[in-house]
Protein backbone atom coordinates (compact mmCIF):
# COMPACT_ATOMS: atom_id res chain seq x y z
CA UNK A 1 0.00 0.00 0.00
CA UNK A 2 1.06 3.17 -0.66
CA UNK A 3 2.31 5.45 1.93
CA UNK A 4 0.43 8.02 4.06
CA UNK A 5 0.44 11.48 3.34
CA UNK A 6 1.25 13.38 5.92
CA UNK A 7 0.27 17.09 6.72
CA UNK A 8 -2.93 17.23 4.38
CA UNK A 9 -4.52 20.67 6.45
CA UNK A 10 -0.73 21.99 6.57
CA UNK A 11 -0.89 21.77 2.77
CA UNK A 12 -4.26 23.11 2.49
CA UNK A 13 -3.22 26.22 4.49
CA UNK A 14 -0.17 26.80 1.97
CA UNK A 15 -2.12 26.45 -1.12
CA UNK A 16 -4.77 28.98 0.10
CA UNK A 17 -1.86 31.31 1.13
CA UNK A 18 -0.38 30.94 -2.18
CA UNK A 19 -3.48 31.32 -4.46
CA UNK A 20 -3.48 28.03 -5.17
CA UNK A 21 -6.96 26.53 -5.99
CA UNK A 22 -7.75 23.00 -4.92
CA UNK A 23 -10.38 20.23 -6.47
CA UNK A 24 -11.53 16.95 -4.30
CA UNK A 25 -13.36 14.71 -6.30
CA UNK A 26 -15.79 12.93 -4.07
CA UNK A 27 -16.56 9.15 -4.73
CA UNK A 28 -19.58 7.51 -2.68
CA UNK A 29 -18.64 3.80 -2.07
CA UNK A 30 -22.42 3.21 -3.00
CA UNK A 31 -22.07 4.47 -6.05
CA UNK A 32 -19.27 2.39 -6.68
CA UNK A 33 -18.45 -0.98 -8.74
CA UNK A 34 -15.05 -2.18 -7.68
CA UNK A 35 -14.83 -3.93 -11.41
CA UNK A 36 -15.07 -0.91 -12.98
CA UNK A 37 -12.61 1.03 -11.12
CA UNK A 38 -9.44 1.04 -13.51
CA UNK A 39 -11.40 3.48 -15.52
CA UNK A 40 -12.71 5.39 -13.13
CA UNK A 41 -9.02 5.99 -11.71
CA UNK A 42 -7.86 6.49 -15.02
CA UNK A 43 -10.40 9.26 -15.17
CA UNK A 44 -9.58 11.11 -11.90
CA UNK A 45 -5.71 10.04 -12.70
CA UNK A 46 -6.39 12.64 -15.98
CA UNK A 47 -7.63 14.81 -14.03
CA UNK A 48 -6.89 18.14 -12.27
CA UNK A 49 -8.33 17.01 -9.37
CA UNK A 50 -5.95 17.49 -5.90
CA UNK A 51 -7.86 15.18 -3.32
CA UNK A 52 -10.18 12.89 -2.99
CA UNK A 53 -12.90 12.55 -0.60
CA UNK A 54 -14.75 9.05 0.63
CA UNK A 55 -17.96 8.89 1.84
CA UNK A 56 -21.57 9.36 1.88
CA UNK A 57 -24.46 10.46 3.59
CA UNK A 58 -25.60 6.64 4.11
CA UNK A 59 -23.01 4.12 3.36
CA UNK A 60 -24.51 0.42 3.29
CA UNK A 61 -21.86 -1.26 0.96
CA UNK A 62 -19.05 -3.21 2.74
CA UNK A 63 -16.44 -1.88 0.23
CA UNK A 64 -15.24 0.67 2.10
CA UNK A 65 -11.67 -0.84 2.82
CA UNK A 66 -11.73 -2.17 -0.66
CA UNK A 67 -12.05 0.99 -2.50
CA UNK A 68 -9.59 2.90 -0.05
CA UNK A 69 -6.95 0.67 -0.66
CA UNK A 70 -7.18 0.68 -4.53
CA UNK A 71 -7.10 4.68 -3.96
CA UNK A 72 -4.24 4.30 -2.06
CA UNK A 73 -2.35 1.99 -4.67
CA UNK A 74 -3.21 3.63 -7.96
CA UNK A 75 -2.88 7.34 -7.39
CA UNK A 76 -0.89 9.52 -5.82
CA UNK A 77 -3.38 11.98 -4.46
CA UNK A 78 -4.10 12.52 -0.87
CA UNK A 79 -7.59 10.43 0.35
CA UNK A 80 -10.25 12.08 2.66
CA UNK A 81 -12.77 10.43 4.33
CA UNK A 82 -16.01 12.51 4.13
CA UNK A 83 -17.96 10.69 6.76
CA UNK A 84 -21.62 10.74 6.99
CA UNK A 85 -21.53 8.34 10.40
CA UNK A 86 -18.67 6.51 12.64
CA UNK A 87 -19.19 3.99 10.46
CA UNK A 88 -17.33 5.32 7.55
CA UNK A 89 -13.70 5.18 9.06
CA UNK A 90 -10.54 3.53 7.75
CA UNK A 91 -7.40 3.58 8.73
CA UNK A 92 -6.15 3.21 5.39
CA UNK A 93 -7.00 6.89 4.63
CA UNK A 94 -5.19 9.63 4.63
CA UNK A 95 -6.94 12.47 6.76
CA UNK A 96 -10.69 12.36 7.74
CA UNK A 97 -12.68 15.43 7.88
CA UNK A 98 -14.04 15.65 11.46
CA UNK A 99 -17.70 17.29 10.22
CA UNK A 100 -19.74 19.05 12.88
CA UNK A 101 -23.35 19.76 11.11
CA UNK A 102 -23.49 23.33 12.72
CA UNK A 103 -25.96 24.56 10.85
CA UNK A 104 -28.85 22.08 12.01
CA UNK A 105 -29.25 21.12 15.60
CA UNK A 106 -29.46 17.68 15.71
CA UNK A 107 -27.27 17.10 18.88
CA UNK A 108 -26.20 13.32 16.70
CA UNK A 109 -24.70 15.25 13.98
CA UNK A 110 -23.35 18.12 16.37
CA UNK A 111 -21.48 16.09 18.97
CA UNK A 112 -23.19 12.59 19.46
CA UNK A 113 -21.00 11.25 16.49
CA UNK A 114 -17.97 12.98 17.05
CA UNK A 115 -18.13 11.50 20.93
CA UNK A 116 -18.38 7.95 19.23
CA UNK A 117 -15.83 8.67 16.49
CA UNK A 118 -12.95 9.91 19.20
CA UNK A 119 -12.32 6.55 20.73
CA UNK A 120 -11.84 5.05 17.36
CA UNK A 121 -10.14 7.46 15.81
CA UNK A 122 -7.80 7.87 18.59
CA UNK A 123 -6.55 4.15 17.55
CA UNK A 124 -5.41 5.40 14.35
CA UNK A 125 -2.78 6.94 12.53
CA UNK A 126 -5.07 9.16 10.53
CA UNK A 127 -5.08 12.74 10.29
CA UNK A 128 -8.35 14.72 11.95
CA UNK A 129 -9.08 17.88 10.67
CA UNK A 130 -12.19 19.63 12.22
CA UNK A 131 -14.56 21.07 9.82
CA UNK A 132 -17.80 22.89 10.36
CA UNK A 133 -20.30 21.65 7.97
CA UNK A 134 -23.02 24.34 6.75
CA UNK A 135 -26.10 23.14 4.52
CA UNK A 136 -27.15 25.60 2.65
CA UNK A 137 -30.87 25.32 1.00
CA UNK A 138 -30.58 24.42 -2.54
CA UNK A 139 -33.99 23.77 -4.45
CA UNK A 140 -34.55 20.20 -3.32
CA UNK A 141 -34.48 18.01 -0.47
CA UNK A 142 -31.09 16.53 -0.42
CA UNK A 143 -29.83 13.18 1.29
CA UNK A 144 -27.89 15.17 3.81
CA UNK A 145 -30.92 16.96 5.41
CA UNK A 146 -32.79 13.98 5.16
CA UNK A 147 -30.65 11.19 6.63
CA UNK A 148 -29.19 14.24 9.65
CA UNK A 149 -32.99 15.56 9.65
CA UNK A 150 -31.76 18.83 9.82
CA UNK A 151 -33.35 22.16 7.56
CA UNK A 152 -30.72 23.83 5.80
CA UNK A 153 -30.19 27.19 6.17
CA UNK A 154 -31.68 29.38 3.50
CA UNK A 155 -29.95 30.93 0.93
CA UNK A 156 -30.70 34.72 1.05
CA UNK A 157 -30.18 34.51 5.07
CA UNK A 158 -26.24 35.65 4.14
CA UNK A 159 -26.33 36.92 7.75
CA UNK A 160 -27.47 34.02 9.69
CA UNK A 161 -24.71 31.96 7.20
CA UNK A 162 -22.27 34.56 7.88
CA UNK A 163 -22.51 34.15 11.52
CA UNK A 164 -22.66 30.32 11.82
CA UNK A 165 -18.91 30.09 9.79
CA UNK A 166 -17.68 32.53 12.23
CA UNK A 167 -19.09 30.79 15.41
CA UNK A 168 -17.62 27.46 13.69
CA UNK A 169 -14.45 29.29 13.45
CA UNK A 170 -14.34 30.40 16.95
CA UNK A 171 -15.35 27.20 17.99
CA UNK A 172 -11.46 25.59 16.64
CA UNK A 173 -13.03 24.50 13.33
CA UNK A 174 -10.12 24.22 10.60
CA UNK A 175 -12.20 24.42 7.97
CA UNK A 176 -15.88 25.72 6.70
CA UNK A 177 -17.51 24.07 4.41
CA UNK A 178 -20.89 24.91 2.58
CA UNK A 179 -22.54 22.51 1.06
CA UNK A 180 -25.63 22.76 -1.21
CA UNK A 181 -25.80 18.65 -1.13
CA UNK A 182 -25.33 16.08 -3.48
CA UNK A 183 -27.71 16.33 -6.45
CA UNK A 184 -28.78 19.96 -5.49
CA UNK A 185 -30.49 22.25 -8.00
CA UNK A 186 -28.86 24.89 -6.47
CA UNK A 187 -25.28 25.49 -6.02
CA UNK A 188 -24.16 27.69 -3.01
CA UNK A 189 -24.71 31.31 -3.98
CA UNK A 190 -21.47 32.97 -5.23
CA UNK A 191 -22.00 36.47 -3.16
CA UNK A 192 -22.50 33.69 -0.17
CA UNK A 193 -19.17 32.07 -1.01
CA UNK A 194 -17.70 35.78 -1.37
CA UNK A 195 -19.20 36.96 1.84
CA UNK A 196 -17.70 34.19 3.90
CA UNK A 197 -14.57 33.51 2.35
CA UNK A 198 -13.57 37.39 2.90
CA UNK A 199 -14.73 37.20 6.87
CA UNK A 200 -13.18 33.79 8.14
CA UNK A 201 -9.56 33.16 8.11
CA UNK A 202 -9.46 29.31 7.69
CA UNK A 203 -9.99 27.98 4.28
CA UNK A 204 -13.66 27.77 2.95
CA UNK A 205 -14.91 24.03 1.35
CA UNK A 206 -17.80 24.64 -1.26
CA UNK A 207 -19.46 21.47 -2.64
CA UNK A 208 -23.13 20.54 -4.28
CA UNK A 209 -25.18 21.65 -7.10
CA UNK A 210 -21.62 22.22 -9.13
CA UNK A 211 -22.25 20.41 -12.90
CA UNK A 212 -19.90 21.64 -14.96
CA UNK A 213 -15.88 23.74 -15.20
CA UNK A 214 -17.83 26.82 -15.39
CA UNK A 215 -19.57 26.39 -11.84
CA UNK A 216 -16.43 25.27 -10.76
CA UNK A 217 -14.40 28.77 -11.69
CA UNK A 218 -17.19 30.14 -10.36
CA UNK A 219 -16.75 29.22 -7.13
CA UNK A 220 -13.08 30.01 -7.14
CA UNK A 221 -14.18 33.70 -8.60
CA UNK A 222 -16.12 33.69 -5.26
CA UNK A 223 -12.85 32.69 -3.15
CA UNK A 224 -13.56 29.08 -2.53
CA UNK A 225 -10.29 27.60 -1.90
CA UNK A 226 -11.24 23.93 -2.05
CA UNK A 227 -14.03 22.70 -4.87
CA UNK A 228 -15.63 19.32 -4.17
CA UNK A 229 -17.80 17.48 -7.46
CA UNK A 230 -19.46 14.07 -6.96
CA UNK A 231 -22.51 13.63 -8.77
CA UNK A 232 -21.73 15.82 -11.87
CA UNK A 233 -18.31 13.51 -12.44
CA UNK A 234 -19.91 10.49 -11.26
CA UNK A 235 -22.68 10.71 -13.88
CA UNK A 236 -19.97 12.07 -16.54
CA UNK A 237 -16.68 10.56 -16.42
CA UNK A 238 -15.97 12.97 -19.19
CA UNK A 239 -16.75 15.88 -17.14
CA UNK A 240 -13.35 17.40 -17.42
CA UNK A 241 -12.90 17.16 -21.05
CA UNK A 242 -16.04 19.77 -21.83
Amino acid sequence: MQQKIPNIYEQIIQAKNNGQKLLAILLDPDKIVLENIENLLLKINQSPATHIFVGGSIVQTTILEELIAQLKQKTNLPVVIFPGDPSQISPQADAILFLSLISGRNPDYLIEYQVQAAPILKKMNLEVISTGYILIESGNETAVARVSKTEPLNRENLDLVLATSQAGEMLGNKLIYLEAGSGAKKAVPFKMIQLISQSVKIPVIVGGGIVDLQGIQNAYNAGADLVVIGTAFENNSRFFES
